[in-house]
């Protein structure tokens, strides 16, 4: 009996064998990595810490590119930034496909600007971007729109009266308002109910899409989509954020002046109108909700989440405040506002601003790619459709180019006169073809929003400086900062009474 069930274990550990050894045969010449198994793929290699650390030690043992097996799927790892940027830029064309991420996949399906493909993503991308750019240069420009709501946020924080703040929903409010104003035409208060719900599911979604049961999810989504787990709950309330944004439509639908539009909801109804004749138009009301999802979810959570670790790094590094709160009170001064044009004259807060986006370090190993050709890429050959992951991170750490890669310091992105430098490993936004749509607006929003607080507040914690800690709630597509409370002090004075009021806080 023993025997027959040994010999039957044999045979079915050799049908498998064969069977993923002529599936590998499909895959072309793929890069080199961690021996996989049937069906578990590298799932014995894996670090217990998550996707990214194991990415990192794969790295170090097979290099820049390599191939991990998740479950079944080959995937190409880039890391480091010549090999993202080879990639990416170099063969733009060929990397521009996009991959999909498994949590989400069953809300977006292929749909919307950021996880189209083909034709679709061509025509939405270009549409987008005029649309943007049309309305960020209209009757009020994205940097009108900043700097309003950049006052707004200064008076919420005065309420709080120099107490504990939270400022998760406060930096989520800001951030989306502006969003809002180009997308839905209106800005919503800080207190209203609706929108919070909306910020609260972003937030959440945000967190588990990072978390650990996302990335286990990711290698066996055939397998754990019938079970009960946090993609439900993703689903569930990506659903209820499209329910709102598809009320929005109707509205503008039924008070929709063709030749006023007011927004890009608007644009993009007209455009639906205008091609309601054409079978193959990609302008249809599946690709609007999942466009404006899109642009809703990634313009709210990337740029204040990057406020959110930024003050957490100015609140460790309180000589590092002085000096950017120096060159504000240099450069602007107290009687008027921040303006775009300060940027070049403040190279300091620059950097700062680049450094808190290189160590926040937001989607560490990048939204995933698929190259959409037959490809050669260093000598390696990658049939049409494998998938690709610019594990961001690497480059962003890579201690070639950045001499503490694992120190917060400004020093990275200055030269030895104090001017501020480029440095091709920085890619918070990505690069290439699929690059960040609202880069030129996150910019923006980062030097307004964060050089209007500290114009007018002085920043203290409860915690000392030296016992704060960076450590995420969660690191997987994205990284989610420690939850912690701030006060803003309201700025009466010149810097050098407002620091010895700070230490008597």
């Amino acid at each position: 009996m023993g025997l027959s069930i040994f010999l039957l274990l044999s045979v079915l550990t050799g049908l498998l064998l064969l069977l993923f050894k002529g599936h590998s045969k499909t895959h072309g010449h793929l890069p080199s990595g961690p021996r996989p198994l049937p069906f578990l793929g590298n799932l014995l290699q894996m670090d217990r810490k998550g996707l990214l650390k194991s990415f990192q030690q794969f790295q170090k043992k097979y290099g820049d590119v390599f191939t991990v097996y998740l479950g079944s799927r080959p995937i190409v790892m880039l890391c480091g930034p010549e090999a993202i940027r080879e990639a990416l830029v170099d063969q733009a064309e060929a990397f521009s496909g996009r991959g999909t991420i498994a949590v989400v996949e069953p809300v977006f399906q292929g749909y919307g600007v950021v996880f189209a493909n083909g034709e679709r993503w061509k025509a939405l991308r270009r549409f987008s971007l005029a649309t943007l750019r049309d309305f960020g240069m209209g009757k009020r420009s994205v940097e009108e729109r900043i700097q309003e709501e950049a006052q707004c946020m200064v008076e919420e924080l005065r309420k709080s009266q120099g107490g504990l703040v939270d400022p998760i929903f406060l930096f989520h409010s800001a951030t989306a308002n502006i969003i809002c104003s180009i997308v839905f035409g209106n800005r919503f208060d800080y207190k209203d109910p609706q929108f919070l719900r909306m910020l609260d599911l972003f937030y959440k979604s945000f967190s588990l899409i990072s978390s650990f049961s996302s990335q286990v999810f990711e290698l066996f989504s055939n397998i754990l989509k019938h079970f009960p787990g946090s993609h439900r709950e993703i689903y569930k309330n990506l659903q209820e954020i499209n329910t709102f944004i598809g009320h929005s439509v109707e509205k503008h639908r039924e008070t929709l002046d063709p030749s006023s539009p007011r927004d890009f909801i608007d644009s993009f109804l007209l455009r639906m109108d205008k091609d309601k004749t054409d079978q193959n138009t990609e302008f249809h009301h599946k690709n609007l909700i999942m466009t404006l999802l899109s642009l809703f979810f990634a313009g709210t959570e990337t740029t204040s989440t990057t406020l959110r670790y930024g003050f957490l790094f100015l609140l460790k590094y309180p000589h590092i405040t002085e000096r950017v709160q120096k060159e504000i009170e240099q450069v602007i001064g107290s009687h008027r506002q921040p303006a775009l044009e300060d940027r070049t004259k403040m190279p300091y807060t620059e950097a700062v601003i680049c450094e808190m986006q290189r160590f926040a370090d937001l989607v560490p190993i990048g939204v995933p790619h698929v190259v959409t050709k037959d490809t050669v890429f260093r000598g390696f050959i990658l049939p049409k459709n494998t998938e690709i992951y610019p594990i961001l991170s690497t480059a962003l750490h890579d201690p070639r180019h950045f001499e503490k890669p694992d120190t917060f310091n400004p020093d990275h992105f200055l030269d030895a006169n104090g001017a501020l430098r480029k440095n091709v490993a920085f890619m918070p936004f990505s690069m290439g073809k699929r690059i960040c749509l609202g880069e030129g607006i996150a910019r923006a929003e980062l030097f307004l929003f964060f050089t209007t607080i500290l114009q007018n507040f002085s920043i203290t914690s409860p915690v000392a400086p030296e016992d704060i800690d960076f450590t995420p709630k969660e690191v997987g597509f994205g990284r989610v900062p420690p939850v912690y409370k701030i006060c803003f002090l309201p700025c009466t004075m010149d810097s050098g009474k407002r620091n010895k009021t700070l230490q008597g806080h």
